[in-house]
């Protein structure tokens, strides 16, 4: 940089991202002296008003966290009461909690690639932008997305903010004749989810390889959706009650949102995240169709979590035709639970991550105090550290507007979920 200068963007809402927050970076003499990611959104006290309510109510209070991704937040819930109430809740509602799951995945998945990150990757502002050079492959990203919900609200009686599941499994089960017709649109959209990630596997990324962690659930034979243990890519594999004595959360002065860390360093979560911990739990013909389109793992390009999403919406689109196969009615679709005092533990992987929930329960089944960890939230401190790396890659003598516009593409390629945790961005640059 030719002269030292002191200057000062300010943008009110990062477009594509659900909500708003600021970024204060600080460049002095061609390197980053300081660089904040400062997230202001007020305490939405959800884990206070859990307290004092019946392990029944959770699943749809929790579910309530998120429009994007509420399922999440149920199954996690629902599951960690049962594992403390020694509840069974049988093949059935397993498989079909697995299914339900991938309809959130396909939904979640697709919106972020289509609407939210692509535009990106093609000089475009925004969605509508992108349809006007790549019509079909828009059509073609809201029809799964459209899928997806279809999937949810089939399980879920709706697709936002859905009513369907209850501790001990569903409320009700889906009837055959919906399954069938469902079922057929699953096995029509395969070609489609293929030609997804053949796609997104031509979109030139930034070459921006980083060295972190991976941290994700891992199963002992099936990718891990809904259920295994957490892996960390340096070894780790914990069960979901030892969470707290790996992992931490610390308040940073410029955030309200919590920082969370692995062993004292930043960790990634996610979809690539978890194709670097999972990979080898990929049928044989996905694992042939990334080496044939390129796709090495594991990545340490952040940037590839976009083909990461495709890849996982053909896996899930895969699992949910699988489990529906031998679909059938249950003579109940839930099995009666009875409460017991203690602490119950839960974590899935939520389309942008490992979700964690913790909660103690009286003998009544009342909640006496909970804790919930969102992927997004446990991205923020690995967010702050690939916006530190990505930008002296990039190069700092780049005027603003450019710096503004990397900075943005870096956070919506995590796909923040603000409702989950925080808001994005005001960029403030002094030189």
């Amino acid at each position: 940089m030719s002269e030292a200068r002191n200057v000062s963007i300010k943008v009110p809402v990062l477009a594509r991202v659900e909500g708003e927050g600021a970024l204060d970076l600080v460049i002095e003499q061609g390197d980053i002296k300081q660089l904040r990611l400062r997230i202001f959104e007020p305490p939405r006290f959800f884990e206070k008003f859990l307290e004092g309510r019946h392990y029944a109510e959770v699943p749809d209070f929790v579910a309530r966290i998120c429009g994007i991704c509420p399922v999440a937040y149920q199954v996690t819930a629902a599951q960690a009461l049962e594992e403390l109430f020694n509840l069974d809740i049988g093949p059935w509602a397993r498989a079909m909690r697995r299914v339900f799951y991938c309809g959130e995945w396909i939904q979640s998945h697709a919106l972020h690639i289509h609407l939210l990150a692509a535009p990106d990757f093609f000089g475009c502002g925004n969605a509508i932008e992108l349809a006007k050079i790549a019509p079909e492959e828009v059509r073609r990203g809201l029809r799964l997305q459209g899928l997806g919900n279809e999937l949810m609200d089939l399980f879920g009686a709706r697709s936002v903010h859905p009513v369907g599941v209850r501790v001990g499994g569903f409320h009700a089960a889906p009837p055959l004749e919906h399954v069938h017709a469902l079922r057929d649109k699953l096995a029509a959209a395969l070609p489609e989810a293929e030609a997804l990630v053949r796609w997104a596997a031509t979109i030139t990324l930034p070459a921006d390889v980083q060295t972190f962690v991976s941290v994700g659930m891992r199963h002992p034979a099936d990718y891990a959706i809904e259920r295994g243990g957490i892996a960390a890519s340096d070894g780790l594999l914990i069960d979901a009650a030892a969470y707290p004595e790996h992992f931490a959360e610390r308040h940073e002065p410029h955030s309200t949102a919590l920082f969370s860390s692995y062993r004292g360093e930043p960790y990634l979560v996610g979809p690539l995240a978890r194709l670097n911990l999972n990979r080898d739990r990929l049928p044989e013909d996905m694992q042939a169709l990334l080496a044939g389109i390129g796709f090495a793992l594991p990545s340490g390009n952040v940037f590839q979590s976009l083909l990461a999403r495709a890849v996982e919406i053909l896996l899930a689109l895969r699992e949910a035709l699988r489990l529906l196969a031998d679909y059938h009615v249950p003579a109940s679709p839930w099995v009666p639970a009875t409460p017991r005092a203690g602490i119950a533990f839960g974590c899935t992987e939520a389309p942008r991550g490992l979700l964690w929930h913790r909660y103690e329960v009286d003998a009544d089944g009342c909640v006496v105090n909970a804790r919930i960890v969102p992927p997004t939230a446990q991205n923020q401190a690995r967010i702050e550290e690939d916006l530190r790396l990505s930008l002296l890659n990039f190069g700092l003598d780049h005027p603003d507007d450019a710096l503004r516009l990397h900075c943005e593409k870096v956070i919506r390629n995590y796909d923040p979920c603000i409702s989950c945790a925080t808001h994005f961005l005001r960029l403030n640059v002094q030189r």
